[in-house]
């Protein structure tokens, strides 16, 4: 079998150009970024009525054994496309961090990717350098309001805003700036973030216009004074100019699949650090464009879809129709304490073990959430028909079908089983729901996730969190929704404690407001907002030849 890259680089793709008259969008909407990629105009979302059928994919905690939501949206868009339903597909961008860390590239896998897949797991069209530039410009402005005089009486030891760059370094999490005299402003302790982690990427995939942007962008409460009051972006004077770095990134990607349909790629937050959900004026505009739209939402359903239903659906409108469930039989061994080295053997006692992940975020979706689910079954040449039959009677137990996936070595046929259950799905009753009121304190909506999501018993806060819990109410951000940072490997926020953990105590070690993107973050466990490098990069693996060839990108 060939290796993702390959398979990517022998594509026939067509000109972006033809791709854009495919879905009907003028020439005055379309930004050509070289010949098979381009932005298209995010006011299209204001401009058109139509509206087609959300389906959101999502998936099973994490192991390392790989789930394939990705390659799963790919090849679910190709197969609905070829069953002659006009689909859209839109996908989060890739951060560098993953790329060059553990990942090697995230543009879906085998004959089910989206392309150019190097210039999407690399630069694209600078969508994330330009968000991680005015994440730094508001930083720099912050620091340069105290060394001209502080006149906003910013306490330099409050400041809690960040530093970013689109890379894992581990070394940047805790640094001390400033040093070597007055002349080169005022020493204080400081740190950088990832970009995609940034509270910029959160308002940048969350806005819908360039004014709704700028006002977000001022929103931002990046310090305290001295006397505990909040200082904004829109104090330091920094919105508008941060606005103007992202006006053209605000744009939507369009680029094709390996069998050009077309694909929306755009903003790319973290779902264990972030609300982990593309634009949403990149799903506004697939809905306007297409009949059917397959989105994903990062990392597990306790997480990605949490988030993208908590968060992005309450403050966009956005209302799915179907929600497609991603699992793998060797993840689920996983879960149930099989041997990693072990999982192409037949274990039905492991699975058994390990099926209470899939069931919790099955019940999670269908029951907590009211949305119709599908699970999708990576299949691999291991997988037993006693393995198999298992997971299927597990599911339909709880009232969710189980479809059969080969989209990565088949591509769209590989896909028609999923497709078709999906189509069933978009039929089943849909009672859509939030998991919580956002009206409800800060704690009980923490404590709401906690307990209807992920399986824990009650919630326990640091001195640190509880005190900043207390300030954010009397500042007046009680009633937003909360974004929690927590663990993917697990639905508790202890990684090792794998399958549906019960009765658990979810600590939260500090919270914060990210006012502009309009939420509250709880950060819980050891979550970094800064990832490190593993012990071997995929960097180590990646090369170019002397005609510009890239190789070892997955």
């Amino acid at each position: 079998m060939k290796s993702d890259i390959e398979i990517a680089q022998e594509a026939k793709m067509k000109p972006i150009a033809e791709i854009a008259a495919g879905l009907g969008l003028a020439d005055e909407d379309v930004i050509p970024y070289g010949r098979y990629k381009a932005k298209i105009n995010h006011r299209l979302i204001h401009k058109a009525s139509k509206q087609g059928k959300l389906i959101l994919v999502t998936a099973i905690s994490p192991t390392p054994a790989g789930e394939g939501k990705t390659t799963t949206s790919v090849g679910l868009a190709d197969a609905m496309n070829a069953l002659g339903k006009k689909t859209m597909l839109c996908l989060r961008e890739p951060s560098l961090g993953p790329v060059f860390g553990v990942k090697g590239g995230a543009a879906g896998g085998g004959y089910a990717q989206v392309v150019p897949m190097e210039d999407i797991n690399l630069h694209f069209t600078g969508d994330l350098h330009a968000i991680g530039a005015a994440n730094n410009l508001l930083a720099a402005m912050i620091d340069n309001s105290i060394q001209q005089g502080n006149p906003l009486n910013i306490d330099p030891r409050r400041i809690t805003w960040k530093r970013c760059m689109d890379m894992n370094d581990r070394q940047l999490r805790f640094i001390v700036d400033g040093l070597g005299g007055k002349v080169n402003g005022t020493p204080r302790e400081d740190g950088f973030d990832i970009t995609v982690a940034s509270e910029v990427m959160a308002i940048f995939c969350l806005a819908t216009s360039i004014s709704d942007l700028k006002e977000r962008l001022a929103k931002i409460v990046c310090a305290y004074t001295y006397d505990g009051k909040s200082v904004t972006a829109g104090e330091i004077g920094a919105a508008g100019a941060m606005t103007a770095l992202l006006k053209d990134a605000l744009d939507p990607n369009l680029v094709q699949t390996l069998e050009n349909n077309p694909a929306i790629i755009h903003g790319g937050p973290f779902a264990n650090i972030a609300h982990g959900c593309n634009s949403v004026a990149a799903t506004k505009a697939a809905l306007r464009l297409g009949d059917y739209v397959v989105t994903e939402a990062g990392f597990g359903a306790d997480l990605g879809a949490e988030k993208f239903l908590d968060i992005k659906c309450r403050g966009s409108g956005l209302r799915p129709d179907a929600v497609v469930i991603v699992a793998t039989v060797r993840a689920l061994k996983l879960h149930g304490g099989a041997d990693k080295t072990q999982l192409a053997t037949e274990d039905t006692a492991a699975l058994r073990r390990g099926l209470p992940n899939l069931l919790r975020h099955i019940e999670n979706i269908t029951q907590v959430y009211g949305l119709p689910a599908v699970v999708a079954l990576n299949r691999f040449t291991s997988d037993t028909a006693a393995e198999l039959a298992l997971v299927q009677e597990a599911c339909a137990a709880y009232g969710a079908e189980v479809a059969l996936s080969d989209v990565w070595e088949q591509g769209s046929r590989g896909g028609m089983e999923l497709a078709c259950g999906v189509l069933r799905a978009l039929e089943r009753e849909n009672h859509f729901r939030f998991a919580y009121d956002a009206a409800l304190p800060i704690r009980d909506k923490l404590l709401a996730l906690t307990q209807s999501v992920y399986g824990g018993r009650n919630v326990a806060y640091t001195e640190e969190a509880d005190r900043e819990i207390d300030r954010l109410t009397e500042l007046g951000f009680g009633g937003l929704p909360v974004c929690v940072a927590k663990t993917q490997y697990s639905l508790s926020d202890d990684p090792t404690k794998l399958g549906a953990p019960q009765d658990f105590i979810l600590t939260v070690r500090k919270v914060k407001v990210s006012a502009g993107a309009g939420f509250i973050v709880a950060l819980t466990g050891d979550i970094l907002t800064m990832p490190g490098l593993p012990k071997t990069p995929a960097a180590e693996a990646i090369d170019v030849d002397e005609n510009g060839v890239i190789s070892g990108l997955f």
